[in-house]
């Protein structure tokens, strides 16, 4: 019988998990994902919750190996809900769970790194990232919806060997051995491509508009460059996901967050603490990116494709109720 006890999930797994998502620089908010095979289980985090919380709440779900395998490889829809080895526990598994199955080491960890995200949104970031990354295992993948097709990108880029895969406007992933031998090498990918902040801002001169507060990330208001590119487009899943399509330069209904020329970005009252991560994120990322680079928006048609996925309303609506 397949174990589907959160409890036996080892110590350091769980420690590196919650590291992993307190770490701004690393996961913002419920984004990115970690996952350990035990057996024939697959322990994965649930869609919608937060990695920051694997050492204090259960949020890891079980599915089994070989159907999770099979979804990879086209069996199923992708979902991986047929694999759920404890459905009356009523959590969905991360909806990149295919990938998780895919690579075949028994540790892998997901996250949205921004050092990573400043070289994976520009070709002169990724030529960059190659030699920076150079002797380790590295797959370099172009940018797929989350889910299966990523997979599939994931598939045709690895071999056995790889353990770190930059993903195309998306994140990092590291797999390896032990959760020690993840933590060491994902390190060393940080430290490798670590870049400076290199814009500042001054605090806004104006109150922000009623009903909104100043997000403290003014440089994407105040430099020219820089908020020509916040309003160019978005760069990557999650920001589509949890503040719309680029930001825009007044109040909409279903944007949470607008852009104030000369001031800063204001956020609602009742802004969600996801969406108030995935700003800061994009002010992370955006000022590290270095005046010569050209980064590379993912465009109109797979910002449709996120903002009208079932699985993604799914983690939304989690995530609200966790603001």
């Amino acid at each position: 019988m397949i174990s589907t006890q959160a409890s036996a999930l080892p110590a350091d797994f769980l420690a590196l998990s919650a590291a992993c998502g307190s770490d701004p620089l690393r996961v913002q908010g419920p984004g990115g994902n970690t996952s350990i095979k035990l057996g024939k289980a697959l322990w994965i985090k649930a869609s919608g919750t937060e990695l920051a919380h694997a050492e204090r709440d259960d949020i890891f779900v079980a599915v089994d190996q070989a159907l999770a395998l099979s979804e990879a490889k086209g069996a199923g829809d992708g979902t991986c809900q047929a694999a759920i080895l404890d459905p009356e526990r009523g959590l969905r598994p991360s909806i990149e769970t295919t990938f998780h199955a895919l690579i075949d080491w028994p540790v892998v960890v997901h996250t949205h790194s921004v050092a990573t995200l400043v070289h994976a949104i520009a070709p002169e970031g990724l030529v960059a990232a190659r030699d920076k990354l150079a002797g380790l295992p590295t797959a370099f993948v172009p940018y797929r919806k989350p889910g299966r097709p990523l997979t599939e990108a994931i598939a045709d880029a690895m071999t056995t060997q790889t353990q770190v895969f930059v993903l195309g406007n998306h994140g990092l992933i590291v797999a390896g051995q032990s959760v020690a031998d993840v933590d060491a090498m994902m390190a060393d990918v940080e430290r490798r491509l670590a870049m400076p902040a290199l814009a500042e801002h001054s605090e806004p001169f104006a109150s922000p508009p009623e009903g909104y507060v100043w997000a403290g990330i003014g440089a994407l208001a105040q430099d020219e460059r820089l908020r020509g590119l916040a309003l160019a487009g978005s760069y990557y899943p999650d920001h589509v996901v949890f503040l719309g399509p680029a930001l825009p330069t007044r109040p909409t209904e279903s944007a949470p967050a607008f852009l104030v020329e000369g001031q800063d970005v204001a956020m609602r009252n009742e802004a969600t603490s996801a969406q108030k991560a995935m700003a800061q994120c994009l002010a992370d990322v955006l000022t590290r990116l270095p005046i010569d680079w050209t980064p590379r928006a993912i465009g109109p048609q797979a910002e449709a494709e996120l903002l009208n996925w079932d699985a993604e309303k799914y983690r939304q609506a989690l995530a609200a109720r966790q603001a």
